[in-house]
């Protein structure tokens, strides 16, 4: 028997900390995936302990009457413990050599372990709400290059379904 699992990006924020919070537009991206999630048939909710991924999905919890679950194995890739003015060249190298660990951060790979595990626990009808670079880790493990082609394009917010059957994974986009 198989499951159908969707991953959500998080809408539009003011920024990449903690508790950022939802711009403007964010706030009516948030009420466009309820719209659209109430198409479907959702028994159950996952998010990141981010604000902004809080926010983005709050709005379909409180329309299907269901409560968000946090987990922090839906949290942002920590690629180092330090900002640095060429992160995107460093989060590069980290897709091309998934075992790299910088100073403080965590490797490509042990981000796609986590969230596999989310996904893989997960029930039929779950909706898991991440972040961009999380999200990419987890459609390039199960989707390969061309995972990695979908995370390059990923938007705010992005839906991705994802059906499993016999331990196979089958992934397309489905939000806009």
């Amino acid at each position: 028997m198989g499951k159908t699992v969707y991953m959500v990006r998080h809408c539009q924020a003011t920024g990449q900390e903690l508790q950022a919070e939802l711009t403007d537009k964010g706030i009516e991206q948030a009420k466009e995936l309820m719209r659209f999630f109430e198409k479907r048939n959702i028994k159950h909710i996952i998010s990141s302990p981010f604000t902004r991924t809080i926010q983005s999905i709050q709005p379909t919890a409180d329309s299907l009457g269901l409560q968000v679950e946090i987990d922090d194995r839906l949290t942002e890739h920590r690629l180092l413990s330090k900002n640095l003015k060429d992160w995107l060249e460093r989060l590069e190298e980290s897709v091309r050599d998934r075992d790299l660990k910088m100073a403080g951060g965590e490797s490509s790979q042990e981000v796609a372990k986590r969230g596999m595990e989310v996904l893989e626990a997960a029930t039929d009808g779950t909706v898991l709400v991440t972040h961009r670079n999380t999200m990419g880790l987890l459609l390039f493990q199960i989707d390969g290059i061309q995972g990695l082609k979908k995370w390059t394009v990923l938007s705010h917010p992005d839906v991705y379904e994802v059906n499993v059957k016999n331990n196979n994974y089958y992934v397309r986009r489905i939000w806009g």
